[in-house]
């Protein structure tokens, strides 16, 4: 587990894991150091993907299933363990949805909240409308990178794992993703909190409203695509997670 997952601070006896997913062409440095931030009823495991990091030698995923199967055949067992969240920022938001269908779908299991950020719901024609961009075998265009993994912003200039390989490999994955709501009932029951940067592109985030029967609430804090780099952001989102986790009734 320890080559998927970045566990900086254990947690045996948290009531709740938070799954955080990073942004494309990153590695776990960031959103694993949330481990420290949380009280001891929250645990934090940040997902590392193969071609970076500890796993630098390792290729790349070939699409979003095999990064999917990865993540659920290592983690099912600890998400049957104690109630889970998830967290995931820009690509990864897609990346954490499909996870989350597909433990849904198969295993029956589901998260007790979902934290979105950074994106296009999934079920949006905005969503869409980034895939059409360009094929994916011919992803090289730094510009048209971000267009399709991020928004209005730079990449952090101290992002140590951060290269423009990796955002495109990123990049290939979010083009293999898809999902389309073909009914009336909604594919999960958890609230949803979607959070977004106030000097950030348009995001067409409302769809999240048809994803699930629970609530669905929305926050835009001050700051660019990656808002939540400011501490005082930071602050803000580790609170409102907290106090969700906890109200969640576990």
């Amino acid at each position: 587990m320890e080559k998927l997952v970045a566990c900086v601070q254990k947690k045996p006896d948290a009531i709740c894991r938070l799954i955080c997913f990073p942004w494309a062409g990153s590695g776990t440095s960031k959103l694993a150091k949330w481990g420290r931030l949380f009280n001891d009823s929250i645990e934090v495991f940040c997902i590392r993907l193969p071609g970076r990091e500890t796993r630098l030698e390792e290729p790349f995923p070939k699409d979003m299933t095999s990064a999917v199967n990865e993540i659920i055949s290592v983690l099912l067992e600890k998400l049957k363990e104690k109630p889970f969240a998830f967290f995931g920022h820009s690509f990864a938001t897609y990346l954490s949805f499909a996870v989350a269908l597909q433990l849904k779908e198969k295993y029956g299991l589901e998260p007790v909240h979902l934290f979105m950020s950074g994106a296009h719901a999934p079920n949006s024609a905005s969503f869409l409308a980034i895939k059409s961009l360009i094929p994916p075998d011919e992803i090289d265009d730094l510009l048209i990178l971000m267009k399709i993994v991020g928004g209005n912003s730079e990449f952090p200039s101290d992002e140590d794992s951060w290269t423009d390989t990796v955002l495109r490999e990123d990049a290939r994955i979010l083009h293999t993703f898809s999902f389309e709501k073909t009914d009336m009932t909604s594919p999960f029951s958890c609230d949803i909190t979607y959070f977004s940067g106030s000097d950030d592109k348009i995001f067409d985030a409302k769809g999240w409203q048809e994803l699930t029967s629970g609530n669905t609430s929305f926050y835009e804090l001050p700051g660019d695509h990656f808002y939540l780099m400011k501490p005082s952001n930071q602050s803000f989102l580790i609170k409102h997670i907290t106090r969700s986790i906890e109200n969640a009734g576990l």
